[in-house]
């Protein structure tokens, strides 16, 4: 069976192998990266260390790490193509076809999948008639899934361009599309302003984010994920009461114990040896083994040489 020039390329690009050689870029744009990549690698002590950020870099110029950027990389860095190829596959931040300006991801991790993540990636593969990895002909969203994005106490989550979406429903999704399709302002729920995937690669490459406002913004995880910190540095985790469903709260203090007729078996004085007479601890052989006890243990203890 023969293959079409046109098929034996797409394959190549759906399996990460770039077709060799790959074309140049034009003079004026490898001028303008090669300053740029030059001053990315005297950040590091060893030039291949500047791999990730300058696949960054590329992806910012066209939108996706295109063949051309890849022979970009290789040649800057002094590395072959196939170790280029290697890292650009197998990290999903790098993408390898033509995307929108809005890389909107929807978290269908377990918590967040079952917290109505599912849902709204459905009800979006809907409204924007695209499936998984696929972009809207306006060129402007492109749609996935994606794994769990340390969130999940705002489960469910969306990102955009990698930024936080939180506690979204079917329906803020859907209008959040919408505004990002119509070029009206989006403003995520925590974090720097919103900007295209190309402004986001270059910002990830190393370069400064000189947008208004972009350096202040802040954001933060939510309490439940910064439990755990706060224990590690020996603050106290706030007290949380459950009260009997179908109960009314109670005017107790948190902290003060549970009747003693609702403890469980588990709370419960266990009889050891050191709290009950009645059970010694068995003897022990000289390889620390417990000797069998005797048929009869409340009888007479035979003395030695009996």
């Amino acid at each position: 069976m023969t293959t079409s020039s046109s098929e034996r390329s797409e394959r190549g690009v759906s399996l990460g192998m770039p077709e060799l050689p790959a074309p140049a870029y034009p003079d004026d744009v490898r001028a303008r990266l090669e300053a740029d990549a030059r001053e990315v690698i005297a950040r590091y002590p060893d030039s291949r260390s500047a791999l990730l950020p300058l696949l960054h870099l590329v992806q910012s110029e066209e939108g996706h790490v295109t063949r051309t950027g890849m022979r970009f990389c290789a040649e800057m860095l002094d590395l072959t193509t196939a170790e280029v190829t290697a890292v650009a596959t197998f990290y999903t931040m790098y993408r390898r076809r033509p995307s929108g300006d809005y890389q909107v991801g929807v978290c269908t991790n377990t918590l967040c999948a079952v917290m109505g993540g599912d849902a709204i990636f459905e009800e979006l593969q809907e409204h924007l008639g695209v499936g998984n990895g696929q972009t809207t002909d306006d060129g402007k969203v492109t749609l996935e899934h994606i794994e769990c994005n340390a969130a999940c106490d705002f489960a469910p989550v969306v990102m955009v361009n990698w930024e936080f979406f939180d506690n979204q429903t079917p329906e803020s999704a859907k209008r959040m599309v919408d505004d990002l399709r119509a070029g009206r302002p989006v403003e995520p729920t925590r974090g720097a302003p919103l900007c295209t995937f190309k402004e986001t690669a270059r910002i990830l490459a190393g370069f400064p984010d000189t947008r208004e406002g972009a350096v202040e913004a802040t954001g933060s995880a939510g309490p439940a994920s910064l439990i755990g910190l706060k224990l590690a540095k020996g603050e106290a985790a706030p007290a949380r009461v459950v009260h009997p469903r179908g109960e009314a709260p109670r005017d107790t203090p948190p902290h003060e114990p549970s009747p003693t007729e609702h403890l469980s078996s588990h709370d419960a004085p266990q009889d050891t040896s050191a709290s009950d007479p009645s059970h010694p601890s068995p003897a022990t052989t000289r390889d620390g083994e417990a000797s069998p006890r005797p048929s009869n243990p409340s009888g007479p203890v035979a003395e030695e040489g009996e």
